[in-house]
């Protein structure tokens, strides 16, 4: 699985990688085939809170899942696009296996 992380108008902590390594890692559990990840972060809003926007783009064998969510944490933003990701990812695992 191929990893791309693009942040926009800031730079990523190692840390900060480190840890959309680990999450996005984990949705080879729910679907063995993604061939790519792709995400984006970036700071919208720098006045609001809840100013921390992730998306993250799945490629997998014939289509693509994405999830997008804005939160006071890039971490938080992240890990809630991975949960909703996972449950995609489920349900079309579920829809190949009915056919």
């Amino acid at each position: 699985m191929d990893l791309r992380i693009q942040s926009i108008h800031f730079d990523a902590t190692e840390q900060l990688q480190a840890f959309i390594q680990k999450k996005v890692s984990k949705l080879e559990k729910y679907y063995e085939d993604i061939q790519k990840v792709e995400v984006s972060l970036k700071v919208v809003k720098p006045e609001a809170a809840e100013n921390k926007e992730a998306g993250v783009k799945v490629l997998i064998p014939n289509g693509e899942f994405y999830a997008n969510k804005i939160c006071d944490s890039f971490e938080q933003a992240v890990d809630e696009s991975v949960e909703a990701l996972e449950k995609q990812l489920v349900k079309h695992k579920e829809k190949q296996r009915i056919k």
